[in-house]
């Protein structure tokens, strides 16, 4: 599957992460974190960005960044980049430092950014073996800024977070949102093995599909979006627009004349959409090994290749299931 595309526009909020390659420690002491830190204050004001939150974790990092200039590329390209050239010197090594290409979450912001905001600052106790007993404690985040623990760093924006917070307090308000841990809906999204590329409601999530990706065939958005769906739903989607029940899209036709494109173009879509192993969509589909599978979606991929008919059928199907899951 390819990679995703990043969506970048005016004004976006991400959540950033990366990390270390083989997770090796990106960070040994506080002169490596000090450095990350004053890399990051670098990018903010050359780049025009603004950081939300920040937490840096030994083999990782947590970045909450708004975008005004759609730059959000540049940006971490100078962020990884230079950070980069500064630990091998440091270190007196050299090669790439980080696994690869970083994570990007496309963040709604008056809908999620407290959240993601709660999210980044419990890392360093929402773990096996926590770094502190009190957050307040853990150095290398800005959630002693943000309690008023720490002198804030120029280019952390606090103010924002505090006006969706809502309390008058600020320090003892944020807190207390702190303490309450993370919402039922973030720990989900966060447990996925395999992250969405937008953390949205339904209908950011049109916005995004129909206004930002607009040159993108319905496959590639659903490898931008990564919606939330299953086998399941995906199957009723295709049953839905082929008219028929699921039930014969799970049934297995044996002998010369087993057609049923809706079947096989349901196995298709979790294999593209889901990117869904090859034996659990042959469990799924009733199939007695992947083999199978991969003999189907071959025919496919090949027949939209040849037929534009028959492409255009598919990337009308793709819309009726996206079209549902957001």
């Amino acid at each position: 599957m390819p990679r995703p595309l990043r969506i970048e526009y005016d004004y976006a909020v991400y959540h950033v992460m990366n990390r270390g390659r083989a997770r090796q420690f990106i960070f040994h002491n506080k002169e490596y974190y000090q450095i990350f830190l004053t890399t990051l204050g670098e990018a903010a004001e050359r780049f025009d960005c603004i950081i939300h939150a920040y937490c840096l974790m030994g083999n990782h990092y947590h970045l909450l960044i708004e975008t005004p200039r759609a730059n959000l590329g540049r940006i971490m390209r100078h962020i990884n980049g230079v950070y980069t050239q500064r630990y091998n010197r440091l270190k007196r090594t050299d090669g790439p430092l980080f696994r690869g290409r970083y994570k990007a979450i496309l963040v709604e912001k008056d809908e999620y950014l407290l959240q993601l905001s709660r999210y980044i600052h419990l890392n360093p106790i929402k773990m096996k073996r926590p770094l502190v007993e009190k957050l307040e404690d853990y150095p290398w985040s800005s959630y002693p800024a943000f309690v008023g623990k720490a002198n804030a760093e120029k280019w952390l924006a606090r103010d924002y977070t505090y006006q969706l917070l809502g309390y008058k307090q600020k320090y003892h308000g944020y807190a207390k949102f702190i303490a309450l841990g993370n919402s039922k809906e973030i720990t989900d999204f966060y447990d996925k093995g395999n992250l969405a590329s937008v953390l949205a409601s339904d209908g950011f999530k049109r916005w995004v599909y129909d206004s930002l990706l607009p040159s993108l065939t319905g496959l590639q958005k659903s490898h931008v979006l990564r919606p939330e769906l299953t086998m399941a739903s995906v199957t009723d989607g295709v049953a839905q627009f082929y008219g028929m029940a699921v039930d014969e899209l799970l049934l297995v036709i044996k002998g010369p004349d087993k057609g049923n494109e809706a079947r096989k173009v349901a196995m298709y879509l979790c294999q593209e959409i889901l990117d869904q192993r090859l034996n659990d969509i042959a469990n799924y589909f009733n199939l007695s090994h992947g083999g199978s599978v991969s003999f189907i979606t071959h025919q496919i991929r090949t027949l939209r290749n040849e037929s534009s008919v028959f492409s255009s059928k598919l990337e009308n199907v793709i819309e009726s299931i996206m079209k549902q899951s957001t």
